[in-house]
């Protein structure tokens, strides 16, 4: 797989599945299965027992990975695809809707 253009901390909007128009926070990448964390989205309910961690046990919700392909990076308000573009040196990613440096 190529370079990942998302990463942990941005913002993108889900544009396929179940959660569609879904934004949300990347929590992590996994950039070996091309999936991605988002806060918010594809949750799931798994039954846990007790534990030295969670002494009850019981139901808890979180977050399933979804394919990278189904998200999109939010640039002030706006889905944007994103491209690199290489400045002083330095390999940086770029807002193709507007060609401002994200990062």
């Amino acid at each position: 797989m190529s370079t990942m253009k998302i990463k942990k901390g941005d913002t993108v909007k889900v544009i396929a599945g179940k959660d569609k128009d879904k934004e949300g926070k990347v929590i992590s990448v996994d950039r070996k299965n091309g999936r991605v964390l988002v806060e918010g989205v594809n949750m799931l309910t798994k039954h846990t027992k007790p534990s030295a961690a969670n002494q009850n046990g019981g139901i808890i919700h979180q977050e399933g990975s979804i394919d990278i392909s189904n998200v999109m990076y939010v640039h002030k308000g706006k889905v944007t695809r994103i491209g690199f573009k290489v400045e002083d040196g330095k390999k940086v990613r770029v807002a193709k809707s507007t060609g401002e440096v994200i990062d």
